[in-house]
Parts: C-alpha cells; sequence; structure tokens
C-alpha cells in the first residue's frame, strides 16, 4: 500500500497554519488541513510560477485584533478617508463619506463580481479563511463625486492583517478610489482584497498605492465587472515591501466598455514583487489598454504576469499590453510573462515586453551637454516611469503620484 509521505512544513507555513488553527472558521479550517496537505503553492502550479510563495513566505505572524501603531501613509491628495489600523476598524470614518456615497462595515468577505474567474486563488482562500474587517461601499447612479475616497490600510508591530471590500459603482456615476497601503519596519503579513462592481455608463478612476516595509509581505487582489459603457481608469503605484503579490481580474461584461491600466514598480534590494493580470473579454465591441514600467536598482526581483482572453462572441475587441522594465544592476531580476488566449476572428490584440539597460546613446547625449553621469542615469530613469502618470485626466494626483516616485528613486536610485 503506497502511501504519501508527510509534509515537510517550511518556517512560515508552521506560523500559517498555527494562525489558521487560531482563526476557528470553516473556511480557516479547509485551509489549514489543504496546506498540511500540499503546502503553499510552488513553482509548480503555473499561476505561482515566477513567485514560489512557499519559499518566499518566510513567516507569518500570529492573527491578531489590535489596532497596532500608527503608520504614516503619504495622502497623495486631500480625500475622504477610511481608516483600517491593523484589524481594527472605527465606522465613525464613514460620516466622512461625501454625497452619493453611503457605506458600511463589511462583517464577511465578499463574492466575486460576476464573470471574475480566478485559477489557483490562494489569496482568496487566505482572506476568506482570515477575513477580519472590511468595508462596504455604494456610490448612488448618476453622483458625480468630486471627493476621492481613500481605504486607507495600515499594518504594524508584527500583526497579521486580513481585509475584504466591496464597491459597487451605479450607472452613470463618477469616482475617484485610493487604496492605500502601509506597514512599519516589523515583520507584518497584509491581506487584501476587493471586488468592484462598475455600473453602466460609470466612469471610476481606481489607485493602487503601497509603500510597505521591508520586512512586510502583501497579498492582495482586486475584481472587477464592468458593465456596458463602463469606463475604468486603474493606477498602481508600488514602492515597497518584501513580498508583494497584486492580483487584478477584470471581467469585461457590457459593450463599448473600455478600460486603461496604468502601473510603475519600483523593485528595492530584497524586494520580490509581482503584478499578475487577467482581462477576460467576453462581449463584442470593448477596449483596453494596459502599461507597466518597472526599475530594479538593486537586488530586488520582479514578475509580471499579464493575460488577455477574448471569447468567441467577443468581436471588435482591442486590447493591447505592455510591459518595460530598467534593470540597473547586475544582481537584478524581472520575469515577464504576456499572454493572448483568442478564440474571435475579428480583433486588434497584441502585447509586447522589454528588458534592458539605459540605452547608452541617451546617456551620451545628456553627458554630451554638461550633465554628471549619476545626474544623467537618475533624470533617464524618472522620465522612464513618470509619464505613465502623466496623461491620466487628474493633475494633482499625477503630481503627486510623480513625487512619490522621485522621492523613491532618490532613496534608491
Amino acid at each position: 500500500m503506497n502511501t504519501r509521505p508527510q509534509l515537510m512544513l517550511t518556517a512560515g507555513e508552521t506560523a500559517l497554519v498555527d494562525a489558521l488553527a487560531a482563526a476557528g472558521s470553516p473556511a480557516a479550517e479547509t485551509l489549514r488541513k489543504e496546506i498540511v496537505l500540499r503546502g503553499l503553492p510552488t513553482r509548480r502550479v503555473e499561476a505561482w510560477h515566477y513567485t514560489d510563495l512557499r519559499a518566499l513566505m518566510k513567516a507569518f505572524p500570529a492573527q491578531s485584533g489590535k489596532a497596532g501603531n500608527a503608520v504614516a501613509m503619504p495622502e497623495l491628495v486631500a480625500a475622504a478617508a477610511l481608516d483600517f489600523a491593523g484589524n481594527a476598524f472605527d465606522s465613525a470614518c464613514l460620516a466622512r463619506l461625501p454625497q452619493g456615497v453611503s457605506g458600511a462595515a463589511a462583517h464577511k468577505p465578499g463574492d466575486l463580481p460576476e464573470g471574475v474567474e480566478i485559477a489557483d486563488d490562494m489569496i482568496g482562500k487566505l482572506n476568506r479563511a482570515l477575513f477580519a474587517a472590511g468595508v462596504e461601499l455604494s456610490v448612488a447612479a448618476g453622483a458625480k463625486v468630486e471627493t476621492p475616497i481613500a481605504i486607507a490600510q495600515a499594518v504594524s508591530g508584527g500583526t497579521a492583517q486580513a481585509l475584504c471590500h466591496a464597491v459597487t459603482i451605479g450607472a452613470d456615476a463618477q469616482v475617484t478610489v485610493i487604496e492605500r497601503a502601509g506597514s512599519d519596519g516589523a515583520e507584518n503579513h497584509q491581506n487584501s482584497v476587493t471586488h468592484l462592481a462598475i455600473g453602466k455608463g460609470a466612469k471610476v478612476t481606481w489607485l493602487i498605492h503601497q509603500e510597505l516595509g521591508t520586512a512586510t509581505d502583501r497579498l492582495a487582489q482586486l475584481n472587477i465587472s464592468l458593465a456596458e459603457d463602463a469606463n475604468l481608469t486603474l493606477l498602481m503605484l508600488n514602492a515597497g515591501g518584501r513580498l508583494v503579490r497584486q492580483e487584478v481580474h477584470i471581467a469585461v461584461n457590457g459593450e463599448n466598455a473600455s478600460l486603461a491600466i496604468k502601473g510603475v514598480n519600483l523593485i528595492g534590494a530584497g524586494s520580490h514583487t509581482d503584478v499578475t493580470t487577467t482581462l477576460n473579454h467576453a462581449v463584442p465591441n470593448t477596449t483596453a489598454t494596459e502599461l507597466f514600467r518597472n526599475v530594479v536598482p538593486g537586488a530586488g526581483r520582479g514578475v509580471f504576469q499579464g493575460q488577455i482572453r477574448v471569447a468567441q462572441p467577443a468581436q471588435k475587441t482591442d486590447a493591447q499590453m505592455a510591459c518595460n522594465t530598467l534593470l540597473l544592476s547586475d544582481e537584478s531580476d524581472f520575469s515577464a510573462k504576456p499572454e493572448l488566449e483568442i478564440f474571435a476572428d475579428d480583433v486588434v490584440c497584441a502585447h509586447g515586453a522589454t528588458v534592458a539597460d539605459i540605452e547608452d546613446e541617451h546617456l551620451f547625449y545628456l553627458r554630451a551637454r554638461g550633465i554628471p553621469e549619476r545626474e544623467a542615469r537618475a533624470l533617464l530613469v524618472k522620465a522612464f516611469v513618470e509619464e505613465v502618470f502623466e496623461d491620466i485626466g487628474n493633475e494633482p494626483l499625477s503630481e503627486a503620484l510623480v513625487g512619490r516616485i522621485e522621492t523613491w528613486l532618490d532613496r534608491n536610485g
């Protein structure tokens, strides 16, 4: 009789199993048994091939309901802030919401938006197992919300944070939402899942901005459905953390829906940053553009996995994806995996990826005009990433993002 040998759990898996046992929920117990039997995803799991979670998750703090210490997070622009400190949420923050927006504290994880499918969903399983807090937001149909809404998530003092948010945007509404994530220098874990349903004709700008301490792990997910004529601008700035995996899963469910994703990943020494996106076009006449710029100045590692799927009914789809990376050190590393899966025959789809150092001729051009090499290199790197946020239709937000990029590059360039 053949028996499966018992898996030797890593230190991180052992700590996670203990946290799941302490959580005591049915979802936590199911996941605990799965990890004991199979472990966390490794390179053998296709969706995690470039981010070996079993090897990279070195530790996991005990699940905690404590608020933790204050963590300073850049505000970027004035916004109505909903603050999560650790797993604590003060529902009095809901009084800050602008007219046309209603909210309530979430008491259970939300459901995936219509049409969103996720393969090997370890982030979602962890979120459901350890869920502690969240917010449910609704933007009324036709509301033109001028004040941005900020969901501010801070973790500190060696805390495991697990948040799940659900946001519904009514038909023809307009709103800007900012997800901010920050942490201190302790060994923290942050798990954040957001479900976003965008109604017919609505226009949404959504920003994910994270600046984490060098010992914090963050596993995050944004799941989106777009209805007919909906328009989404999704911005992303990752600038910190020990292990960061940001997934974005989008179901384009309505005709004439359009979306643009623009992201910058600043990957410092000792950091592993993974951005994984899936775009599912289910109906005709939809458009999508996706652009990521990455800078790896030292011994950091980055990953981009982007998949565009076009179903057979989704004729006239126009989907473009590009990932461009600067490796500024012999120790830096970046893996790019763009994919197209097309079942329609009348589409315009393309993808591309580049990985390079600064062009010698560009550097020579600046040095020939009297600019020292170090300053010239810094100017070229800044220009490479800052142009991503130049044309986003919101000048204050654009200037704030460029400011954060410059601050990071000045410290790490």
